[in-house]
């Protein structure tokens, strides 16, 4: 009998399996690269911003640079790109693709029982792992940059300090909530100038990357239940329905339940997030006036339009919703309110970040920064 594992799909089955189990280490990054960027061109074709909308970003980007320069008391350069949403997805993949690796390259290890159920589909499963680890990473990766200004609204490492934003998602979002354009590109400009500054720093990325360990590896057990669906699949034709949508493997496919991981995660990237829209609400009220409605927009829209980026936080065991956001948001407030925003510039440093403990006592926090070593 023979050992490869891909026999008995005969005809055109036959081959596309045996070629795709002879590809190179990166192809689950090439296949979560076309489907992304597939999705991400829409049905519109994914135009390029207007120069007049280009134009605009870059006259606000330098005074907006100059308000973070005080924030932080750290020199920055006031350059911002308008891109599509494409260019932001392609952005997101080359950023998660280094957290994602273990993911891929270390794939789960089938049950006992799967495997003595069907050993022959076992085997193809895997050997095809990686593949649909890409379909899963590319499925969200290209509808992050559906309605994503950036890649602020995800706190992860940054390797380096380029600040994207999509400007069509922005006007969009300006259109959809009967907004002042220039309220949104001057809060949107602040958030991303904040996150890009904060995330690039080698003390916060340290800090961050170590809290992604733990969580990155938890979520393989996502990828364990999409290996358990493949090993159900057990004739050409679910295999070619499959084909036609490797995104329905994806469904019914839950989060792991909270760990201390977990907890670590969402309490450290919940008040980064809340601290770069505070900080970006206040820029936009020194420079453009009261904006109420668009803060309340803001917020609606992180609650009920932000699918996409609630699926790629979850990729990294990081949740966009739920009580942990609404602790960060009373956290920054409680530390704005009672020291100002500048506090914040412990998080540039490596033991900055706030525990889930210190989540509930941000005076705690506090006193914890302000009488570091580091500090």
């Amino acid at each position: 009998m023979s050992d490869n594992p891909l026999e008995g799909f005969g005809g055109m089955f036959g081959d596309i399996f045996s070629m795709l189990g002879q590809q190179g280490p990166n192809a689950w990054f090439d296949t979560a690269t076309q489907l992304a960027l597939n999705i991400a061109r829409g049905q519109d074709g994914d135009p390029n911003p207007l120069p007049a909308e280009r134009q605009r970003l870059e006259e606000l980007s330098p005074l907006i640079g100059r308000h973070i320069d005080a924030l932080f008391g750290v020199p920055s350069e006031p350059v911002v790109t308008a891109l599509n949403r494409t260019a932001l997805t392609q952005a997101a993949l080359a950023q998660w693709r280094g957290h994602l690796e273990p993911i891929v390259t270390n794939p789960p290890t089938l049950s006992s029982e799967l495997v003595a159920a069907n050993p022959m589909m076992a085997q193809m499963t895997q050997a095809l792992g990686p593949l649909f680890a890409g379909f899963q990473i590319g499925s969200v990766a290209g509808h992050f940059s559906e309605r994503a200004w950036s890649l602020a609204v995800l706190p992860l490492p940054r390797a380096n300090n380029d600040r994207l934003l999509v400007v069509n998602n922005l006007k969009q979002f300006a259109e959809d909530w009967s907004l002042d354009r220039d309220q949104v590109y001057c809060f949107a400009i602040a958030q991303e100038f904040i996150a890009s500054l904060v995330l690039s720093q080698p003390g916060v990325g340290d800090a961050l990357r170590a809290l992604l360990i733990d969580t990155v590896t938890e979520s393989t057990q996502a990828q364990g239940d999409i290996m358990s669906k493949l090993t159900s699949i057990i004739n050409p034709e679910d295999m070619a329905s499959m084909m036609g949508n490797p995104e329905a493997l994806l469904d019914g496919i839950e989060m792991p339940a909270e760990t201390v991981a977990n907890r670590a995660i969402n309490a450290a990237t919940s008040v980064l997030s809340a601290f770069f829209v505070a900080a970006a609400d206040e820029i936009t009220e020194v420079i453009m006036g009261p904006h109420a409605p668009l803060t309340e927009a803001y917020k609606r829209h992180r609650r009920s339009d932000a699918r996409g980026e609630d699926a790629a936080a979850a990729l990294f065991g990081i949740s966009t919703q739920g009580p942990h956001h609404e602790k960060a948001a009373e956290f920054v407030a409680t530390i704005q309110r009672e020291y100002s925003l500048k506090v914040f510039d412990a998080l540039l440093r490596v033991d900055g970040l706030p525990s889930a403990a210190e989540l509930d006592e941000p005076l705690a926090w506090y006193e914890r920064v302000t009488n570091s070593p580091l500090a």
